[in-house]
């Protein structure tokens, strides 16, 4: 048995009185674009504003190289890196063919330096560096992507190499970038400045960021572009506009424009037709529930991370939140335990489900407590009672 608690807050008029009136907007289908798959997703809630085939398998191209980055960022967090160590330039990493960072082979380069290769200059020969120094080989290297992959949930992708050069079982999703640019976003915002700078110099060798909307929008800060003749052009970017941030993916565009092109549709299309709110943050107290067989008579319930929903533009009056809370909780309960659930609905459909946590740990109670109130739930069984 449950019994529910509603809040009763209209969030359109919360957001009327901090002067944002809802303004209601036609909601027109999202872009077709010509692209062999796309994924726009709003960064902080997850949800999927347009999309085609975003399952779909893709060779990734060098928008494999966000994992190879995003990899190095785990190395340096974990402390098994830093951005001043020197790397030595392999044979191997100075002949791999395509796009070029020119490091030369037995010189040093720092890790910080070769990143910057990566990131900026899709640098192939400093992918393959960097794998080597922080796995050993590129094999092993690709294996520890894969792993990170998986840890992310990323089930539609597997790589074989670092760079992104094409191979028969290197492959990706366009929801899997997605994926894994709302990860790099959010883990590493000490390094994601480097995904939106305009060039990079090495060696007397000035090349420009290949992301053409860094240049055309000023909203745009990232993140990577990719192409070869099997893969198309691709394109993984993000944006924010008054706080709201989008992530699009664009793969399998025929031209370097038309990827950016189609992803400035796409862009275009997410913050001009939806909006997103953050409803309640992570500790945020949400209700107490009263606590059988406890030290104490009740516990504060909350939510473990920040709840935001994305919706169509001018629709907030139409949200309504609901907490579903089990009867009679028979202590013990740890904290961060998960009891009960937060339900936003909007227009009375389910829009967010969040599990609901306990906030602070509940000990279970002495004999005579446990006692005394186990005569209580027996009673209440016994006479159809409710807490």
């Amino acid at each position: 048995m449950t019994h529910t608690k509603t809040f009763l807050f209209c969030f359109g008029l919360l957001l009327a009185l901090a002067g944002r009136a809802p303004a209601q907007v036609p909601i027109p289908a999202a872009p077709d674009l010509a692209a062999t798959s796309f994924v726009l997703q709003d960064f902080h809630s997850g949800e999927i504003i347009a999309a085609r085939e975003p399952a779909m398998r893709v060779e990734p191209a060098s928008i494999t190289k966000l994992m190879t980055s995003y990899v190095v960022f785990r190395e340096l967090a974990n402390g098994n890196l830093s951005l001043d160590e020197m790397v030595r330039i392999s044979e191997k990493a100075w002949r791999t063919e395509g796009s070029r960072m020119f490091v030369e082979v037995d010189t040093e380069v720092s890790v910080e330096d070769l990143l910057k290769g990566v990131i900026i200059q899709s640098g192939n020969d400093a992918s393959v560096a960097l794998a080597e120094h922080v796995a050993g080989s590129e094999a092993v290297f690709a294996q520890m992507m894969n792993a990170e992959a998986q840890r992310l949930g990323m089930s539609g992708t597997n790589y074989e190499n670092a760079t992104g050069l094409p191979s028969e079982a290197h492959y990706t999703t366009a929801a899997d970038v997605a994926t894994l640019s709302r990860a790099l976003i959010a883990e590493f915002p000490e390094y994601y400045g480097w995904y939106s700078q305009a060039d990079f110099t090495y060696n007397d060798i000035r090349q420009p960021n290949r992301n053409l909307l860094l240049r055309r929008d000023p909203s745009v800060d990232g993140l990577k572009t990719g192409h070869t003749e099997a893969a198309g052009y691709c394109l993984a970017t993000s944006a924010v506009r008054d706080g709201m941030r989008l992530v699009s993916v664009v793969m399998g565009t025929a031209s370097e424009n038309a990827r950016a092109e189609a992803s400035q549709s796409l862009l275009n299309y997410g913050f001009r037709f939806f909006e997103t709110f953050k409803l309640y943050s992570a500790g945020d107290e949400l209700t107490r529930a009263e606590v059988w067989k406890g030290r104490v008579d009740d516990m504060a319930l909350g939510v473990a991370s920040d709840v935001y929903v994305t919706i169509p533009r001018g629709r907030q009056d139409r949200l309504s939140a609901e907490l579903v809370v089990p009867s009679r909780p028979v202590a013990p309960f740890e904290a961060g335990q998960s009891f009960g659930s937060l339900q936003i609905t909007l227009d009375g459909e389910l829009e967010h489900e969040q599990p609901l946590v306990v906030q602070t740990e509940v000990p279970r109670a002495g004999w005579w407590g446990r006692t005394t109130d186990g005569i209580g739930l027996w009673f209440g069984g016994l006479f159809g009672g409710d807490d």
